[in-house]
């Protein structure tokens, strides 16, 4: 049985025992029902990873004790920021949760002409805290020590204007070049529209903005299927997948 991975933000090798979080501790205890003397992992986000045991179990906390530190080698050598047009529920869920376990390092919230949601405010504050945690959730599925950067929800003008790597890419149906065409970059942005697709508009905008156009296959995906098969097609091509 694998280890049980846990995020947690505390985490310092400076601090060898320590009382777990109230949402670790409900999910190891409450959730898994580990007991004393169980071990677990615990990462930081930030590449810092430990083993650690359990040594006390209450109704309202639990402690560990740190082990040994962890060397772990999950990061991708391709680096992908996602601009993932912003979707309802658990379709922009699924998007982040499999863009996490692909190996991307930045996910970009984006609102374009098709998207049925309106965020602003508290609104938007609650969907970021919501997909945070989806992001640390499939951190700690997929054994990624480092959490992805996860900004603030931004218009469309904004990311092409701010976001451009070594590869810039823009999801297209009708585009001609594939992405087996495409040279290897160190560095990839790739834009992904929302339920319905990006407008004509938006992808001459994209590709005014100097994002090449590319397709992967004559059948027209799902939002959240399209970042899943983008992301795992540009890792198996330049990445670590395969």
């Amino acid at each position: 049985m694998r280890m049980p991975r846990f995020y947690t933000e505390i985490l310092s090798s400076s601090e060898s025992e320590f009382v777990l979080p109230d949402d670790v501790h409900r999910h190891a205890v409450q959730v898994l029902r580990l007991k004393p003397g169980a071990n677990i992992r615990l990462f930081n986000g930030q590449g810092m990873e430990y083993e650690a045991e359990l040594t006390l179990v209450e109704k309202r906390q639990s402690r560990v004790c740190l082990g040994q530190l962890v060397e772990t080698q999950k990061e991708s050598p391709l680096d992908i920021t996602l601009l993932q047009g912003i979707s309802r529920g658990e379709r922009m869920d699924f998007a982040i949760q499999k863009a996490v376990e692909l190996g991307v390092k930045k996910i970009v919230p984006v609102i374009t002409e098709r998207c049925n949601v309106q965020l602003s405010g508290d609104r938007a504050d609650k969907r970021f805290n919501h997909w945070t945690g989806v992001m640390v959730s499939a951190c700690e599925q997929s054994g990624r020590s480092f959490l992805p950067e996860l900004t603030a929800v931004q218009t469309y003008s904004t990311v092409l204007a701010d976001y451009k790597d070594e590869l810039n890419l823009v999801l297209d149906p009708l585009a001609h070049k594939g992405f087996s065409e495409l040279s290897k970059p160190a560095s990839l942005t790739m834009l992904i529209g929302p339920e319905g697709g990006l407008s004509d508009t938006e992808i001459e905008m994209a590709k005014n903005a100097g994002y090449q156009a590319v397709q992967f296959g004559p059948r027209i995906l799902r939002t959240e299927t399209a970042a899943v098969a983008a992301l795992a097609v540009a890792q198996t091509l330049w990445g670590d997948l395969g």
